[in-house]
């Protein structure tokens, strides 16, 4: 568990949502009412619905021919895979994305609510859903996460993350875009759930490093030597 933390502890995303999760927790404290629990769970379910559609739709779709988005895709997913024992690719660099989102998130809700509760149970809810509870499984996600990538001794419940995260990057990165521990019903739910079958029948040992792209593609050489990657990543040492 330490190590883990340890690199959590580095993230710049979990540095600038702690405010807004302590602001969250104070407003849950000082202005609690019995259904804000219920604004809790709603938010915490809500990022694991989140965690999944943004890795399958956004962090694995068609990649950009331009080299400048196709490096920003790189720096924000394509290189984890390409290399996923390396920390600094954990997550993108980007810090302040999840910061942006969750402002925009809680601004949707009060619209939606207002005209229903009003505004301040409107803002009440959506501070306490989005920035307590999302942020809370976001948390969850990214210890999950950096968790299955570390080389460390692990427990059952590290074994149970490694095991199912590695599949989507040794085995089949077309399933199991869930991370985080207990939420395999989203993949079964949309369909991307592991099987071993298709698995095999998908696997291409020259490609599965690089979500199916000819690891010589000119845009993944450009983009390794400009972040300063090996030429090619050798599956023995990932």
């Amino acid at each position: 568990m330490i190590p883990t933390l340890r690199v959590l502890a580095c993230m710049g995303t979990l540095h600038r949502l702690l405010p807004f999760w302590l602001a969250a927790l104070a407003l849950l404290v000082l202005r609690f009412e019995p259904w804000l629990p219920l604004a809790v769970f709603y938010g915490f379910v809500l990022q694991f619905l989140v965690e999944y559609a943004m890795h399958r739709f956004l962090l694995h779709r068609a990649p950009p021919q331009d080299q400048g988005p196709f490096e920003a895709l790189y720096r924000s997913h394509v290189g984890h895979h390409e290399f996923p024992a390396k920390p600094e690719f954990f997550t993108g660099d980007d810090h302040w994305y999840p910061v942006r989102f969750g402002l925009l998130s809680v601004a949707a809700h009060v619209l939606v609510l207002w005209p229903l509760i009003g505004l301040g149970p409107a803002a009440l809810f959506s501070t306490v859903a989005l920035f307590l509870g999302s942020v809370t499984a976001f948390a969850f996600y990214e210890y999950c996460h950096t968790l299955a990538h570390l080389d460390v001794p692990k427990g059952p419940f590290g074994r149970r993350v490694t095991h199912s995260h590695l599949r989507h990057h040794f085995n089949d990165h077309d399933a199991t875009f869930h991370v985080s521990f207990g939420m395999g019903w989203i993949d079964r739910l949309f369909g991307t759930a592991y099987d071993r079958d298709a698995a095999k029948g998908r696997f291409d040992r020259e490609t599965i490093l690089s979500l199916g792209m000819d690891p010589e593609d000119l845009r993944l050489v450009t983009a390794r030597k400009a972040f300063g990657l090996p030429a090619r990543p050798d599956p023995r040492r990932t």
